[in-house]
C-alpha cells in the first residue's frame, strides 16, 4: 500500500464547501492539514467552520473530545502559498476554470517538493489539460470527491494522459486510508458518474417536454418503481439547476456535441429564469414558505379483472405472474407459438390479455399507439417491492382496457400513474440508456465494470449498478428497447452503442455455452 504517511502534511486550496469538506476528511484521518485561500481571512473562517463541525461530531458521539482537540491542533490556516511548502499532497478546490487551476498549479510547483502530489477536485475539466501546465505533469491526478465530502464515500481517482501510475496508486491508496471508496478512471469527459448519469436527468426532462407526465409523477415513478433514492427533478433542485445544467453542457461539448448528451431546453429556461432549485427558493418545485408541493398523478380505484391470459413469460417482468396469482387472480397460460405466431414475434410480444380483449405489455421502446388497444406498463427494479407502477395508455386504448390494467396493478397493492403515449415510458428508457453508457465506458477503458457499478451506487445512490441491472434484464432486452426507441426517434440519441451490441452477443454466447 502506497498511502501517504499520517505524519505527511496535506494542503487544501480553496475553502468553499467542497474545500472545507476535503480538509475535514484528511484532518479526521489524522493528517496535519493546511488551508489556503486567495481571499484574505477566508482560510481562518474555514478553519473555524471545520472546528464547529468537529464539535458536532463530538455531540453525535462520532468523535471523542480528545480526538477533536488533536484534530484542531493539526489544522493550520496558511497566509500564502509559501505556507504550503513541505506538503506531500495539495488538493485544489478552486473555481471550475481551466486557466485558474493551471495558474495555481504552476505557482505550486515553485513551492512544493518534487515528490508532492498535486490533485484537482474538478468534476468536469480535463485532468490532462490541468496537468499539462506543469513541468512535472506526472504528479497531477484527479481526486474527485462528492458533496458533502465527509459523508459521501466515493472518490473518483482520475489518471490524466501524463499521470504517472505511481501517482495514481498513491492517490488511490490515500483515499482508501481516509475511509473512502476510491474508483480508478481514465480522463474522459464526466469521468464515470457524470458521464454515465446523464440519461437519468435527460430522459426525465424529455418525458416532461413531450408532455408525457408532470415532474411530480415522473419523480414518483423513478422512486417508487425504479427504486432510485430521488427523482430527477427533485435531485436537480437539490444539486442546483445551474450546476447540473453546467455539467451536462460541459460533457456535451467535450464529446463534440454528441446527441446522446444534448442538454435540456426546459432546464436551460429554468436556469435563465433564476429558478435554480432549493437555493433560490424555486426550481422545478416551489420551496418558498407556505408553498405546497404537488403530488403525483394517481389513478382512481378500479375493479380488478377476474383473470388474465399470459402470452409468453413477460421477460424482465416475469415475477408479476406470481404476484397476480397471490392476489387471487387467475392466470391462464396461452402458447402463442401453437397458434402459428412466429417465434421472433412471440418473444417480442410477451403480454397479458385482459378479459375485455385489450392487452397489457411491458414497455419495450415502441410507441404504445403503434399497438392497437395495448396498454404498456413500466419497468420496475423489483415488482414485489414497488409501490407504484406507471401505465401508458395511447388514444387507441379502450377505456375498459385502461380500467382493467389499472385495477390489476391496484389489486397487487400498487398505486397507478397513467401517463401519456411515451415510447419506453420512464424507468425502462432511463435504465436502458444508463446501461448503454455504462457498457460503453467499460469497453473504452474508462473504468472496470466493478468500478462503474460501485461509482453509480455510491456517487449518486443508484439502487444497483447499471451493469448489474443489465445482467438482471438481459443485454438483449436493453438493446431491443434502445433499438425500438431509435426507430421512434432516429436522431442517434437512442441508437445502441457498438459496445452494447458486442456485450449482448457475448452474453448470448455465454448463456448458450452454459445451457
Amino acid at each position: 500500500m502506497t498511502a501517504l504517511d499520517l505524519s505527511s502534511p496535506v494542503a487544501v486550496v480553496g475553502t468553499g464547501t467542497m474545500g472545507q469538506g476535503i480538509a475535514q476528511v484528511a484532518l479526521v484521518a489524522g493528517h496535519p492539514v493546511r488551508l489556503y485561500d486567495t481571499v484574505p481571512g477566508r482560510a481562518r473562517e474555514a478553519a473555524d467552520a471545520i472546528g464547529a463541525r468537529l464539535d458536532r461530531l463530538v455531540e453525535k458521539e462520532r468523535l471523542t473530545g480528545a480526538g477533536r482537540d488533536a484534530a484542531r491542533a493539526r489544522l493550520t490556516p496558511a497566509e500564502s502559498l509559501g505556507g504550503l511548502a513541505g506538503c506531500a499532497l495539495v488538493v485544489e478546490a478552486v473555481v471550475e476554470r481551466l486557466d485558474a487551476k493551471q495558474e495555481l498549479f504552476r505557482a505550486l510547483e515553485d513551492v512544493v517538493g518534487d515528490a508532492c502530489l498535486l490533485a484537482t477536485n474538478t468534476s468536469s475539466l480535463s485532468v490532462t489539460a490541468i496537468g499539462g501546465a506543469l513541468r512535472r505533469p506526472g504528479r497531477c491526478v484527479g481526486l474527485h470527491f462528492f458533496n458533502p465530502a465527509p459523508l459521501l464515500p466515493l472518490v473518483e481517482v482520475v489518471s490524466g494522459f501524463a499521470t504517472d501510475p505511481a501517482s495514481a496508486a498513491r492517490a488511490h491508496d490515500t483515499a482508501r486510508a481516509w475511509g473512502k471508496t476510491p474508483v480508478g478512471c481514465a480522463d474522459t469527459p464526466g469521468f464515470v458518474v457524470n458521464r454515465v448519469a446523464r440519461p437519468f436527468y435527460a430522459e426525465a426532462f424529455a418525458v416532461h417536454e413531450d408532455r408525457g407526465a408532470d415532474p411530480a409523477t415522473i419523480d414518483a415513478v423513478l422512486r417508487e418503481s425504479g427504486g432510485f433514492r430521488m427523482g430527477a427533478f427533485e435531485l436537480t433542485d437539490l444539486i442546483g439547476q445551474d450546476v447540473n445544467e453546467s455539467v451536462t453542457h460541459s460533457v456535451w461539448q467535450a464529446f463534440f456535441q454528441d446527441v446522446r448528451f444534448t442538454p435540456s431546453l426546459a432546464q436551460r429556461r429554468l436556469v435563465e429564469s433564476g429558478r435554480l432549485g432549493r437555493k433560490s427558493g424555486r426550481g422545478w418545485y416551489d420551496y418558498r414558505e407556505g408553498a405546497e408541493r404537488p403530488g403525483p398523478h394517481t389513478a382512481e380505484p378500479a375493479d380488478a379483472p377476474a383473470y388474465v391470459v399470459a402470452q409468453g413469460d413477460l421477460g424482465p417482468a416475469g415475477e408479476l405472474l406470481a404476484l397476480i396469482r397471490e392476489a387471487g387472480i387467475e392466470v391462464r397460460a396461452e402458447d402463442v407459438r401453437a397458434k402459428g405466431v412466429r417465434a421472433e414475434d412471440a418473444d417480442r410480444g410477451t403480454r397479458l390479455v385482459l378479459p375485455g380483449g385489450g392487452r397489457l405489455a411491458l414497455a419495450d421502446g415502441r410507441a404504445p399507439a403503434a399497438s392497437r388497444d395495448t396498454v404498456h406498463f413500466d419497468l420496475a427494479l423489483d415488482y414485489r417491492a414497488a409501490t407504484r407502477v406507471a401505465l401508458s395508455a395511447p388514444p387507441s386504448a379502450a377505456p375498459r382496457t385502461v380500467a382493467e390494467a389499472t385495477g390489476l396493478f391496484q389489486a397487487l397493492g400498487k398505486k397507478v400513474s397513467v401517463i401519456g403515449d411515451v415510447p419506453g415510458m420512464i424507468v425502462a428508457r432511463t435504465v436502458a440508456r444508463l446501461v448503454d453508457l455504462a457498457v460503453e465506458a467499460v469497453a473504452k477503458g474508462v473504468a472496470t465494470a466493478e468500478d462503474v457499478d460501485t461509482a453509480m451506487r455510491l456517487g449518486v445512490n443508484y439502487p444497483v449498478g447499471p451493469l448489474e441491472w443489465s445482467r438482471r434484464l438481459g443485454a438483449d432486452w436493453v438493446r431491443g428497447v434502445l433499438g425500438n426507441l431509435h426507430e421512434c426517434a432516429p436522431s442517434g440519441r437512442y441508437a445502441p452503442s457498438p459496445a452494447l451490441t458486442r456485450y449482448a452477443y457475448a452474453a448470448d454466447e455465454q448463456e448458450g455455452t452454459s445451457s
